[in-house]
């Protein structure tokens, strides 16, 4: 569309990405999470901002197979009706949206690298070895990356660091635009825990779109292997999130946050676990454990 378009608009417009609708958006409540709530927040009062959300349970895989693209996520009920919409929105793309991108010369080549990258959500990017595993060089993945993010179905996580150059040279992490096509594309019937995490995501992307200035949304991980599922980095504060999709959040769950509070101690008060569980409760005495649903 834009191409069609004599003027360039410089000056003229705003862009706003539209991610996929969120939880609170599916129940008809036009919102995101309440990540807003909670950095606005010290971390002592966040049970009772969770509280006063008065949130409904809901089944993390149940949301993950629906996704949020408005069609198979609000108007089809059944797996077999998604999967038949997921078929022809996948044809779309490669024989029509593709082309026109002018970057694929091979649409096998391309679908495979997409259903690794799929079967890869929530682990670091490693291009060499997803090319070895599909047969594909490494420019070749590089490229097909690329395409893949320009729209929108693949989505690179930059790593956290205090250095911002760094953060261009660490691996990102790789995760999927929508919950519910990554799982058709991958060809796997149950959700894993990454699909809980990509969901989480997706939702503090949409929410991220809004807020002025824009906060990062980034991951975390020491040479050590402690690790942070989510920074979000706003001028005064970092929030850090860890997700588990077990239904019975212990201590041991919170390392890889009391490592961060630890290192970043002068920017965060407390960290998040977000779980499959149905409580909110103090994992320990800077982290806070909470439904995944209950900020959503």
């Amino acid at each position: 569309m834009l191409k069609r378009i004599g003027e360039s608009l410089a000056g003229r417009a705003v862009y706003v990405t539209l991610w996929p609708l969120t939880q609170g958006e599916l129940r008809g409540q036009g919102r995101t999470g309440y990540w807003s709530a909670l950095l606005g927040a010290r971390a002592t009062r966040w049970p009772q901002v969770l509280a006063e959300a008065q949130s409904t349970p809901a089944d993390w895989r149940e949301a993950v197979r629906r996704g949020g693209m408005p069609v198979p996520a609000h108007e089809l009920a059944t797996p077999e009706q998604r999967a038949l919409w997921f078929a022809g929105y996948l044809q779309t793309y490669l024989e029509r949206d593709l082309p026109d991108l002018r970057a694929v010369e091979n649409l096998g080549d391309f679908r495979r690298l997409a259903q690794a990258a799929c079967l890869r959500i929530g682990s670091l990017l490693n291009q060499t070895e997803i090319g070895r595993d599909v047969g594909l060089s490494q420019p070749q993945v590089h490229r097909f990356l690329n395409v893949l993010e320009a729209s929108f179905l693949a989505l690179r996580l930059p790593a956290y660091s205090v250095n911002r150059t760094k953060r261009l040279i660490k691996a990102p992490k790789i995760y999927w635009g929508d919950t519910a096509f990554a799982l058709y594309l991958s060809g796997e019937t149950e959700p894993r825990g990454a699909h809980l995490e990509n969901l989480v995501l997706l939702d503090l992307l949409a929410w991220r779109e809004l807020q002025m200035p824009r906060p990062e949304i980034l991951y975390w991980r020491t040479a050590g292997g402690m690790e942070v599922d989510f920074v979000v980095e706003t001028p005064n504060r970092l929030l850090p999130i860890e997700v588990k999709a077990t239904t019975r959040a212990v201590p041991t769950d919170a390392r890889g946050l009391e490592a961060f509070l630890d290192e970043y101690a002068d920017k965060c008060d407390g960290g998040l676990l977000l779980y499959g569980g149905d409580e909110v409760f103090p994992l320990t005495r800077r982290v806070l454990a909470a439904p995944w649903w209950s900020v959503l």
